[in-house]
């Protein structure tokens, strides 16, 4: 069993404290320990009222409509948009009396996090009447399959799919008891806008509703949201994109003696000798990295872009 709410609730980011810690100007720096895609979908035609006015129930509806027919969500299956799918997270737990849930590691660790402080007892095996998956897993990339699915309260998280869309497992959504959660910050590399979606049964989505509350999307994300989800060639170049420059960073990481271990074409996992180490060392040249509590040899990067290849390449 792992006990959720004593294990730290380690994430990526904390640039400023790396800035503390190893000198520097923030404008020195590139933040390597998230797996947000470093070359964001452009943001342009807001009106004034998407910043002075409630987002009013047509703004909602269209966003919806994108999302449906970019993921093909099944039309048995509702759709409800958030401010970020870490606040979906948050309250999923509630949607089914406190038992047991099922969660291995290593994982994105906010679900069991969510679950524990809810009541739930996180277990790693064996039965239990809930069950998480990250598809694909963050940090090692392990892809989940229909067979996994069980009975109980099923969540199936999505956050760093949209790089995979055939491996989606969102026709599963139409079932009961099933949450496909989907991040929008990751792929479209705007994190700071806050926006997720879940889909499920529309009782599921009703429920979610009441526990999120009105108004809980701002206005300038609905319409960025409409907007990106409507445009899916700029969604298969990014993949064409990503693609490629994972390969290259393998490639540069394998010269200076890291094997790769897993990841996303958004973020590479690589099995290094010491990952603190590591991300020491790259700190001093200012490049931020992931390790893990759990792993001692576990090393995670995301994507440069631009001039942070050359920076990276000159550290390693």
């Amino acid at each position: 069993m792992t006990d959720a709410t004593a294990t730290p609730r380690d994430h990526g980011g904390g640039l400023d404290a790396a800035i503390a810690r190893f000198g520097g100007d923030r404008a020195d720096w590139i933040d390597l320990s998230t797996g947000i895609n470093p070359r964001p979908y452009k943001i342009t035609g807001f009106a004034p009222t998407d910043w002075t006015a409630l987002p009013d129930r047509n703004a909602f509806a269209r966003l919806e409509t994108a999302a449906r027919r970019f993921w093909r969500i099944p039309q048995a299956a509702a759709v409800l948009a958030a401010p970020g799918a870490s606040a979906l997270i948050a309250r999923i737990p509630a949607l089914a009396p406190a038992a047991r849930v099922r969660i291995e590691i290593p994982t994105y660790n906010e679900h069991a996090a969510s679950f524990a402080l809810q009541g739930w007892e996180v277990v790693e095996d064996g039965a239990a009447e809930a069950r998480v998956m990250v598809h694909p897993n963050n940090p090692d990339g392990r892809l989940w399959t229909e067979a996994d699915v069980g009975g109980g309260l099923t969540v199936i998280d999505e956050s760093f799919c949209d790089v995979m869309p055939g491996a989606s497992l969102v026709h599963l959504a139409a079932q009961e008891r099933v949450v496909v959660l989907k991040s929008f910050g990751k792929f479209w590399g705007l994190a700071g806008l806050r926006l997720g979606f879940a889909i499920a049964t529309p009782a599921t989505i009703a429920r979610l509703g009441d526990l999120i509350g009105p108004w809980a999307v701002s206005g300038p994300a609905l319409r960025i949201g409409a907007q990106a989800l409507s445009n899916p060639a700029w969604a298969e170049d990014t993949r064409a994109r990503l693609a490629q420059d994972a390969l290259r960073l393998d490639a540069m990481m394998a010269r200076a003696g890291a094997g790769r271990a897993g990841g996303t074409d958004l973020f590479r996992l690589y099995d290094v000798d010491d990952a603190v180490a590591w991300q020491e060392r790259l700190a001093r040249h200012c490049i931020w990295t992931r390790v893990f509590p759990y792993s001692e040899r576990f090393l995670r990067l995301g994507l440069p872009d631009g001039e942070g290849w050359q920076q990276l390449d000159a550290a390693l």
